[in-house]
């Protein structure tokens, strides 16, 4: 599913459930030895869908261990992300090059936000915007669907600024076509993402790749 999102250049894998050779370093198993058995599954099937997509690059297996701010810590010159959901995880990641200085990927349950979520996260714009989408394509659930764009813009931003953005810092418009465009509020930084999304399975799914 996530292969659809992304450009030539950007390698993934995913898996919709947690295979039993799935294994851990011993660095990255310490961090979820006391764990519940569920964080402790999609913590480990993530990195093994993480070290697939880097044997599409030639990158030999390493310890994935969180950094800043919880942003996975690649390999050097590589790029990535990493998502994890009910029933679903995947991972990104590309060689670093001035045709993919970032990505940023998530995926979600395709259900509606829980109540009072979507107004907590989405600008007056952005709810404007996403009423409207309701009312043309109203299977969607464009709530969870901003949700989900906004954290690929944020695991996008990130690496390229080291800094924090907040939810009310980018300003996400939707396309029914299967793409978005987020206008960055602060800086320094970029100041445009855009990304592409598509619903499927029961789940949804949206990516950025940011380019020079």
């Amino acid at each position: 599913m996530i292969e659809r999102l992304l450009p030539p250049g950007v390698a993934s894998a995913e898996a919709y459930g947690d295979p039993p050779e799935a294994l851990l370093f011993p660095a990255e198993e310490a961090l979820v030895r006391r764990a519940s058995e569920g964080r402790r599954r999609e913590f480990t099937t993530v990195r093994l869908c993480a070290r697939r997509a880097l044997a599409e690059l030639g990158v030999a297996p390493v310890p994935l261990l969180p950094g800043e701010r919880g942003a996975p810590r690649w390999p050097e010159r590589v790029v990535g992300s990493m998502t994890h959901c009910d029933g679903y995880r995947a991972a990104a990641v590309a060689r670093r090059s001035p045709e993919v200085l970032s990505v940023g990927i998530d995926a979600e349950p395709h259900r509606a936000l829980p109540p009072g979520v979507l107004e907590a996260v989405a600008l007056p714009s952005e709810l404007r915007r996403v009423e409207g989408l309701a009312r043309r394509a109203p299977r969607v659930h464009w709530d969870r669907l901003l949700f989900s764009a906004k954290e690929s813009v944020y695991k996008a931003w990130f690496p390229l600024t080291r800094t924090r953005l907040g939810f009310d810092e980018a300003d996400i418009a939707l396309d029914l076509s299967g793409s978005f465009r987020a206008v960055l509020l602060r800086g320094p930084g970029p100041s445009e993402f855009a990304g592409r999304w598509l619903v499927a399975d029961g789940l949804l799914a949206t990516a950025v790749t940011y380019r020079a």
